[in-house]
C-alpha cells in the first residue's frame, strides 16, 4: 500500500502540480499551506510522510516538526527547502528529519526516494520473529503465546524488536534511547527501565529473557 502524504508548503502553486503528480502515482495525498493548518491536519489525515517546507508563515517546517517530534518518532518527515545551508541541513536532521531535499528537485527523484524509504519500512514492519515459544509481529503490536495474544504498547514493540534482530547480543541502551525515544536523557533512561520490566512480564510465558548489562544494555535469549 502506498503511504499517506502530507504535504506542507506555502507555495500553492507548485504545491498543486506536486500533488496532481503525486497522486497521478497513486499517492494519498493532502495538502496545507502553512505549518499552523498542517499541524491540525497530522492530528486528523494521521499520515505515513509529510513533505515538509522550512520558510512559511505562522510556523515554520522547523517549528512543526518540532512539535511532532515530541510524541511521534514514526512519522517519516522530509525537508523540502530551498535552505541549503550546511546548518540548516545540520537543524533539519537534529529534528529527526528523515530527509533534506533541496529545491528544486524532479518529481521523479521525490518518487524513487518515497518508495525506496517505505519498501524498506515495509520488510522490516511485515517481519515475524520467534521469541522463545511466541510469535512477535510488529506491525500487529502483537504477542502470540500458545493460542493467547497480548497487545503491546508501541515503545515496548520498538524495543521488543530492537531486541529480537540481534537475539543473542548486546543491544546497548544508547542506541535504544535513541531509537525509540530519540535521545538519551536521564528521563527517558528510567522510561526505559520501566518498560523493561513491561516486556519481562508480557514474554515471561515464552520462555525467553531479556537479560541486563549493567549501564551497558540488554539481551534477548530463549532457553
Amino acid at each position: 500500500m502506498k503511504p499517506k502524504i502530507l504535504l506542507v508548503d506555502d507555495d500553492t502553486r507548485n504545491s498543486m502540480l506536486l500533488c496532481r503528480f503525486l497522486k497521478a502515482e497513486g499517492f494519498d495525498v493532502t495538502y496545507a499551506n502553512n505549518g499552523a493548518v498542517g499541524l491540525e491536519l497530522y492530528h486528523t489525515v494521521g499520515p505515513d510522510l509529510i513533505l515538509l517546507d522550512i520558510n512559511m508563515p505562522v510556523i515554520n517546517g522547523f517549528e512543526m516538526a518540532r512539535e511532532i517530534r515530541l510524541h511521534d518518532r514514526r512519522v517519516v518527515i522530509f525537508f523540502l527547502t530551498d535552505r541549503t545551508e550546511k546548518a540548516d541541513r545540520l537543524k533539519g536532521f537534529e529534528l529527526k528529519g528523515n530527509d533534506y531535499i533541496p529545491k528544486p528537485f524532479y518529481p521523479e527523484e521525490l518518487v524513487a526516494k518515497i518508495n525506496e524509504r517505505f519498501e524498506s519500512l515495509t520488510v522490516r514492519s511485515e517481519k515475524e520473529y520467534q521469541v522463545g515459544q511466541a510469535i512477535f509481529r510488529p506491525n500487529l503490536s502483537s504477542l502470540t503465546v500458545g493460542d493467547e495474544t497480548h497487545s503491546l504498547p508501541v515503545r515496548q514493540c520498538e524495543i521488543l524488536q530492537l531486541l529480537a534482530e540481534n537475539e543473542g547480543s548486546l543491544v546497548e541502551r544508547d542506541l535504544i534511547l535513541e531509537k525509540v525515544w530519540g535521545d538519551a536523557s536521564y528521563a527517558n533512561s528510567l522510561a526505559l527501565n520501566v518498560q523493561i520490566t513491561y516486556l519481562r512480564r508480557a514474554i515471561a510465558s515464552s520462555g525467553a529473557v531479556i537479560t541486563s548489562l549493567k549501564k551497558r544494555g540488554y539481551i534477548l535469549s530463549s532457553h
